[in-house]
């Protein structure tokens, strides 16, 4: 997701320590003290600007939620979307999400979120998808033993290389919905920003679930 630079953006994240983590190999291991609550974390790669993340953490207050976005401007919309709702379980990382195993300690995370994520669509470009296999094996790192990651997306392409290369890996499956709005796992669905606006527009949502097998 791409936006016009804000000059607001990059004060307005300095401006929230509390809230913002801009260094976050600085926290690697003590995520928990950024909690007033010592809770499960879920952790949302490329979180857009954060109506997935911040839907969360306000239905699930009894979990803990961190939003990842390597774009400032971006993560600057999310962080002032969530300011005014005030949410304890709720914490933002402006950083490459390719670099997680500097930013948590090994089987930190309890969930993982990968939703409507660049899905690079040309063969030579495959590596930079965040479903292939170097990329899954740092998410091993980081989430417990057995822990899972959710995928949503509306590019039927990207669904089908992330089923291969989940399976590829070992992963095992929980669920596979190739029109999520339309099943029953839709009723507990938080949307994200792009879901909502293709949805509209008549165009399926894909989502997978699975865990590691460990």
């Amino acid at each position: 997701m791409r936006v016009k630079h804000k000059k607001w953006a990059e004060p307005l994240l300095v401006a929230h320590p509390e809230k913002m983590v801009l260094n976050p190999s600085e926290v690697k291991g003590q995520w928990s003290d950024r909690f007033p609550k010592d809770q499960p974390i879920q952790l949302e790669v490329g979180m857009g600007k954060g109506q997935f993340i911040i839907g969360m953490a306000k239905k699930y207050p009894n979990i803990n939620f961190i939003g990842l976005e390597i774009e400032k401007t971006i993560a600057a919309i999310a962080l002032k979307k969530a300011l005014p709702e005030n949410l304890p379980n709720l914490q933002f990382i402006c950083a490459d999400g390719a670099e997680l195993t500097d930013f948590f300690a090994d089987h930190q995370i309890d969930k993982l979120f990968l939703n409507f994520s660049d899905p690079w669509p040309k063969k030579r470009h495959a590596k930079r998808r965040l479903t292939y296999h170097t990329f899954l094996a740092g998410y091993e790192q980081v989430v417990k033993q057995g822990g899972s990651i959710e995928l949503k997306t509306d590019n039927m392409g990207f669904f089908e290389f992330s089923l291969q290369s989940l399976n590829n890996y070992g992963m095992k499956f929980d669920g596979v919905w190739l029109d999520l709005h339309h099943s029953d796992e839709n009723a507990t669905n938080v949307e994200t920003e792009y879901e909502h606006k293709f949805s509209e527009l008549g165009q399926p949502i894909y989502k997978l679930a699975a865990h590691f097998d460990s």
